[in-house]
């Protein structure tokens, strides 16, 4: 099963017209919300589930996908290449499973 990676909470907060593209909707999906193989609006939010989805585009899967995850760490690190963890940021937060030698992340702590 996939992890909830963005809660209901964290939908009902985001703004009218976001999309999130759940690459995990095959195996239940990284919000609570995600439908296989649907597109539904909960909330004003459009939620593609398509696990498929970068099969449908594979000359540009790879440019999208290297493109977040530049994103993603210029979200973490600092122009030097400092590691700069922003906690108060959901993605950082939802993202990291460990930090100090301790377990942080919610859901893997509970296993």
């Amino acid at each position: 099963k996939a992890p909830i990676l963005i809660t209901e909470e964290m939908l009902r907060a985001m703004r009218n017209g976001s999309v999130i593209i759940d690459l995990a909707a095959a195996t239940g999906g990284n919000t609570p919300a995600t439908k296989n193989n649907e597109t539904i609006i909960y909330n004003g939010v459009t939620i593609i589930g398509n696990s498929a989805l970068p099969s449908t585009m594979p000359s540009d899967a790879s440019k999208l996908y290297g493109k977040n995850v530049l994103n993603f760490l210029q979200l973490i690190t600092t122009k030097e290449g400092q590691l700069n963890l922003n906690w108060e940021d959901d993605l950082v937060k939802g993202s990291c499973i460990s930090h100090d030698g301790a377990v942080i992340h919610e859901r893997v702590k509970d296993l």
